[in-house]
């Protein structure tokens, strides 16, 4: 039985295989996507780093929105969560859509509430966090496999 059968009966056989085995190799595309997941985790964790440790940017930023702090704490949360997320190869598809939700949030918060012209930049992440959800549409699949045969 080859590995990409085996892995078709078995999908917990790839959760922990380097892409590059199960996909016979990597691409230049599918490296930088894996160096933008580095990047945007290490963004999202600083995000979420302020909101949890109650920074005064973060504060007034709720403020301004009349959120309280508990929003804050969740929101910092949910950042932080979605951060390691994206560094562990099979969740990182589940954490970039989960990702899309919340900057599609942040997107018309900015319109609504904040400032507008700010609003372009969680936009302009969510067309990189597709692409991350889309390359890792595999290892999600074989995620959710296994949660059904588990469940």
């Amino acid at each position: 039985m080859t590995e990409s059968t085996a892995a078709h009966h078995n999908p917990a056989a790839t959760l922990g295989a380097p892409a590059d085995t199960r996909a016979g190799g990597r691409g230049g595309g599918a490296a930088a996507l894996t160096v933008a997941r580095v990047v945007l985790a290490l963004f999202f964790g600083f995000s979420a780093f302020a909101k949890l440790i109650a920074h005064e940017t973060a504060i007034e930023s709720f403020d301004r929105m009349g959120w309280n702090q508990a929003a804050m704490y969740i929101i910092g949360g949910l950042e932080m969560a979605g951060a390691v997320a994206l560094l562990i190869p099979v969740l990182a598809g589940v954490a970039a859509m989960a990702f899309c939700g919340l900057m599609a949030g942040a997107s018309i918060v900015q319109l609504t509430l904040l400032d507008r012209v700010n609003a372009i930049m969680p936009a302009l992440l969510i067309v990189l966090l597709v692409l991350i959800a889309r390359e890792r549409r595999d290892r999600t699949a074989d995620l959710f496999a296994l949660i059904r045969r588990h469940a």
